[in-house]
């Protein structure tokens, strides 16, 4: 999915510079430039003439982010919308693991509230999961979150999403295959696994109960 809205970057702002969503991320693009050229990490010059120049910087821009993995919360919010033209005209598909849509509707009959955080926007993560081979599994999801939320590596972010759910930290589990993510989470107080989607003889020592599937997570036995 990356590669694809890194690819149609440049045309898409062409395409939908003028409105106003669109408008919106660019303006926020040109904030953050700044804040990097300040902190001299040499991003591409930004230019706003002549007219068309500020379309062409922030592509250039956009995909310099990219290239750096970067968790632009403008950035991811434009490539939400990049993502949406691609599963509306059909060129894109959301991917899960297999175990995913079982997992999703076990635990969802159990009671639990199910929801997503994740560096991709929220625009982003709905498509995802409302287009998989399986079907919709929106169904299933209660609540999204990204990086408006705060940094996946900060314990803010979950206190901050803990609140959004009306829980207890505690009682919230994040899986995760990213270990300093697990870390925040648990540092807030949740509950933490890692998910390992390589099946090894030895699960990775670490605070962080370790799993390989999702099958491993409330079994149909488990109580609601």
């Amino acid at each position: 999915m990356f590669p694809f809205a890194r690819q149609r970057l440049q045309q898409f702002l062409r395409e939908h510079g003028s409105e106003l969503g669109i408008r919106e991320d660019v303006d926020a693009l040109r904030r953050q430039h700044r804040v990097d050229a300040a902190e001299q990490l040499n991003p591409p010059p930004w230019s706003d003439d002549p007219a068309g120049a500020e379309l062409a910087s922030a592509a250039a821009y956009g995909e310099w982010l990219i290239d750096r993995d970067s968790k632009c919360s403008a950035l991811k919010s434009l490539q939400g919308k990049i993502w949406q033209e691609g599963y509306r005209t059909g060129e894109l598909r959301g991917e899960v693991y297999p175990d995913v849509p079982a997992a999703l509707a076990r635990w969802s009959c159990q009671g639990k509230i199910l929801g997503i955080f994740s560096s991709g926007s929220v625009l982003a993560q709905k498509l995802l999961f409302g287009s998989t081979a399986a079907g919709d599994l929106t169904r299933f999801l209660r609540a999204y979150f990204d990086t408006t939320s705060g940094p996946k590596n900060a314990p803010e972010s979950y206190s901050r999403i803990a609140k959004a759910l009306a829980l207890e930290l505690p009682n919230i589990l994040f899986i995760s295959d990213v270990a300093k993510e697990l870390d925040a989470a648990r540092d807030a107080g949740m509950q933490t696994a890692l998910c390992v989607r390589t099946p090894s003889a030895e699960r990775p020592a670490g605070p962080h109960h370790a799993i390989n599937s999702f099958e491993e997570i409330f079994p149909e036995t488990s109580p609601p």
